[in-house]
């Protein structure tokens, strides 16, 4: 197959991000063949990851998993060889990367590890931000096509290292998203208006991206999936297994986990995961978000009193080795 700035790309996998990519390849004008484990009403959806990479030479993975990836791989191996750069976006163990890679190198074809870093609406906005291991020749044959997506690029050195990378990247952003939503249990016992909380974020140096995008989902109780608990947890929990019997000790990791698990076992897996401030009674409590305070201590634009959901007593959690509360089920 010529290889062109608007060359034919294969999608496998069809979820949150992977359909929202294979949208923005479409409007850059490449010639888009798609595959998913369960059948979508995609345009040049194929019968089988085969037929994709029959398809198409430049291949974009995103399936959910390391078993997933290989499995995929393998049913693809007959149709691949030397014209063929496979990208993985998948967040997988880093021992599932080096065996993808040495399929890939057996076969002929060239390979990324590739995950990314970015919710739903930056991939819908070609706003992912992509961290690539392997040689700079695969990451050349492949930017045009990562460009498409991506609001930058990060070589992060071998195949691997990536992988080592987004694990990191998101142990932090779950964290802190459990310590935001201890913070925010801390203060509504206060008795501080949660908003307090907001404010003082805006001037202090423990403020970030993941506190600014999840603080207004756990106040309004907005919990449409970014990134799910489900898909959280396989990270962290491949985290942990990357340094069983190392000697190395990830206590916050596990404990975020830890939190994660409960998360799912109560129900909440497909939600994003800002749920986690679900284990305790203040999400939705306001039902609008004003604006900051100035300086002064007044609001940059007019704002009206946040009421409070009748929510009702808040009663004590499933989970009482953390002494949590959470809403009533109604």
């Amino acid at each position: 197959m010529a290889e062109s700035n608007k060359t034919s790309v294969g999608i496998i996998g069809l979820g949150i991000i992977g359909s929202r990519v294979a949208g923005v390849l479409r409007r850059a004008g490449h010639s888009v063949l798609v595959w998913n484990r369960s059948p979508r009403a995609e345009p040049n959806f194929l019968a089988s990851p085969r037929e994709v990479a029959e398809a198409a030479d430049i291949l974009q993975i995103f399936v959910r998993d390391g078993a997933a990836l290989l499995d995929v791989l393998k049913e693809m191996l007959p149709a691949l060889g030397p014209s063929h750069l496979v990208m993985n976006h998948a967040t997988v163990a880093p021992s599932d990367t080096l065996e993808a890679s040495r399929l890939m190198t057996e076969c002929g074809a060239g390979f990324l590890d590739a995950p990314f870093t970015g919710s739903r609406d930056a991939a819908a906005d070609g706003q992912l931000v992509y961290y690539v291991g392997g040689s700079e020749a695969s990451l050349k044959r492949g930017r045009s096509v990562l460009e498409a997506s991506a609001k930058v690029i990060l070589p992060m050195g071998q195949v691997g290292a990536a992988t080592w990378v987004k694990l990191a990247t998101n142990m932090i952003s779950a964290a802190e998203v459990e310590v935001l939503a201890e913070a925010l249990a801390l203060m509504d016992q206060g008795g501080v208006p949660l908003l307090r909380l907001r404010d003082a974020l805006e001037h202090n140096v423990s403020n970030s991206g993941v506190i600014s995008a999840k603080l207004p989902l756990m106040l309004l109780g907005e919990f449409e999936p970014r990134f799910s608990v489900k898909n959280m947890l396989k990270d962290l929990q491949i985290a942990l297994r990357s340094v069983e019997g190392t000697g190395l000790d990830l206590p916050a990791t596990a404990a975020t986990a830890g939190s994660l698990m409960g998360a799912v076992q109560a129900g909440w897996g497909d939600e994003d995961f800002a749920s986690l401030s679900r284990h305790y009674s203040y999400p939705g409590s306001l039902q609008e978000i004003p604006a900051p305070l100035t300086s002064a201590g007044t609001s940059k634009s007019s704002r009206r009193t946040s009421d409070r959901k009748s929510a009702g007593p808040a009663k004590k959690g499933l989970f009482g080795f953390l002494g949590r509360r959470k809403e009533s089920d109604t």
